[in-house]
């Protein structure tokens, strides 16, 4: 299996609080059928072995679709393949010899903890804050029993694929939530489920949104750019749409 060897700079950082900067490891002989994840476990693995601290990174399912990893290699979030994750970076993408430029998705809401590990709750709390969707509970409903039109179903189920990485924000020059938001939105706003909360979901996640600290949008489409799954700004044209319905056609 051929091997490559790289120069790594890895943002290292103590705590919330503490000062932080790049620190420069040599990665030895790395196999290009690796992952980016398992390349820093290897990493790690080294410097565990020699009394040092390893490198924090986040880090769960490792298949693509938990949103959990996420760190800007080379000013890239997930690195330079497009619609991929970091867990599903691989190696093969990087020659011998390069240096790679390893730091965390910098953004005010997004809470830095320690080396690569970032706080994401902000946007469970804009999850919390689209309240809920109308669905009975029992039995299984029979099919078609709620007739949705298929192209509004395929917008929805393509909004749906967001899974809440945070790469967006960080690609964003104004920290930007709002393709997630937008992707949120408008994955409840296409299906009758979501009818019920529609106007008081997109006032109240806008709202929550500023509140957090994220940026407005500058359509850059950088968030576009940077989406593992390929979410597209139209979600940001449709939330608009929402939140000036919900501004001024709602009863509330």
């Amino acid at each position: 299996m051929k091997t490559i060897n790289l120069t790594l700079k890895i943002w290292r950082q103590a705590g919330p609080d503490a000062q932080g900067s790049f620190q420069t490891f040599e990665s030895g002989p790395i196999s290009i059928a690796m992952s980016f994840l398992e390349m820093l476990d290897v990493l790690n693995e080294r410097l565990i072995n020699s009394g040092d601290e390893p490198v924090a990174f986040d880090h769960d399912c490792r298949e693509g679709i938990c949103g959990m990893c996420g760190s800007v290699v080379n000013g890239e979030p997930h690195g330079p393949e497009k619609q991929t994750t970091l867990c599903q970076l691989h190696m093969r993408y990087f020659k011998d010899g390069d240096t790679i430029v390893i730091e965390p998705f910098r953004a005010k809401a997004f809470k830095l903890l320690k080396d690569l590990v970032i706080d994401r709750s902000a946007f469970d709390t804009l999850i919390t804050e689209g309240g809920y969707v109308s669905v009975n509970t029992g039995a299984a409903p029979d099919a078609n029993s709620i007739p949705v039109p298929a192209p509004k179903a395929e917008q929805a189920l393509d909004a749906a694929e967001c899974i809440g990485c945070g790469a967006c924000v960080a690609a964003c020059p104004n920290a930007s939530a709002m393709l997630f938001v937008g992707a949120k939105i408008s994955h409840l706003a296409l299906l009758p489920q979501g009818n019920l909360e529609r106007a008081k979901r997109a006032l109240g996640m806008v709202k929550k949104m500023d509140e957090l600290g994220f940026g407005n949008c500058g359509n850059e489409r950088l968030c576009e750019e940077a989406c593992p799954k390929g979410i597209s700004i139209r979600n940001i044209a449709r939330l608009n749409r929402e939140y000036m319905r919900a501004t001024f056609c709602s009863d509330e």
